[in-house]
């Protein structure tokens, strides 16, 4: 996928910044350069799909609930690359892969038509993110750090459904699907109360306006939150929570469609520095 403009010129411009700064520059004492994150998040998802359009010159709308059916694990990675005391890239990639069958357990008649038992509806949702930016901190204290983020962020998100309802209907019923890179924005909190523990806060935005999304319009939004204790060194143990949210339109010559999805839940897993 080829990058807009405005996103290479932007990326561009902030490596060129932290490598300048960097030049003669070297972590923090006692700081790794390098942290990775290996873990998994227990899932929990929303979703909501509405739409409108006009048949015979009548206006029709819609906004359903849809839900996929219980928690799952799914991998969560995330990490940092400590460039000087003040500056870090952070990293991190999630994806959320869920098929969902719903079967009728016994026969309906709808409008003189008889839907018979065994009918059922399976959908299949797919979402990843993965993200790149640039940290600065604005503030760098002993135990806190605030820090302001800006980079790149790549989203996929699919929906698809297929119904088998006997004779009123078999066919594709959703069929949903795009991906875009788009510059984002967020901030970081980061405590250090003692030489073992650390807390740290993070948000993120991204609207689709901003990069390529081809004819979707909205936003997405992140935060979360992990509490890690350090065994050594080079290993620790973490656990928090994570909540994303997606909320994006379509409009058309035939009417509008409309997604919201979010995605929250405890996650947990080892980190391991270098």
């Amino acid at each position: 996928m080829r990058l807009p403009p405005h996103l290479t010129t932007c990326a561009s411009c902030a490596l060129a910044l932290a490598l300048l700064q960097a030049a003669p520059a070297h972590a923090a004492d006692g700081d790794p350069r390098f942290t990775l994150r290996l873990g998994a998040m227990n899932i929990d998802s929303s979703n909501t799909l509405r739409g409108s359009t006009s048949i015979a010159g009548q206006d029709l709308a819609f906004d359903e609930d849809f839900d996929l059916g219980g928690t799952q694990w799914e991998p969560r990675v995330d990490g940092l690359f400590r460039i000087s005391e003040r500056q870090r890239l952070i990293f991190d990639y999630f994806r959320y892969d869920k098929d969902r069958r719903q079967a009728l357990g016994e026969s309906i008649r709808f409008d003189g038509t008889t839907v018979p038992a065994g009918s059922f509806v399976k959908g299949n949702l797919k979402y990843q993110v993965a993200s790149l930016v640039y940290d600065y901190a604005v503030i760098d204290g002993e135990r806190v750090d605030l820090g302001l983020q800006l980079g790149a962020e790549y989203a996929k998100v699919g929906s698809r459904a297929y119904a088998d309802l006997g004779d009123l209907y078999q066919g594709q019923v959703l069929d949903e699907k795009t991906d875009g890179i788009a510059p984002v924005v967020g901030a970081r909190l980061t405590f250090t109360p003692s030489e073992h523990w650390l807390i740290n806060l993070q948000g993120q935005y991204l609207n689709t306006r901003w990069g390529s999304f081809d004819d979707y319009e909205g936003d997405l939004s992140r935060a979360n939150a992990i509490v890690q204790y350090n065994v050594n060194p080079n290993f620790g143990i973490f656990a928090g929570y994570d909540w994303f949210k997606l909320d994006v339109d379509r409009k058309g010559s035939d009417g509008l469609i409309g997604l919201k999805q979010e995605f929250k839940g405890p996650l947990a897993g080892v980190s391991l520095s270098f």
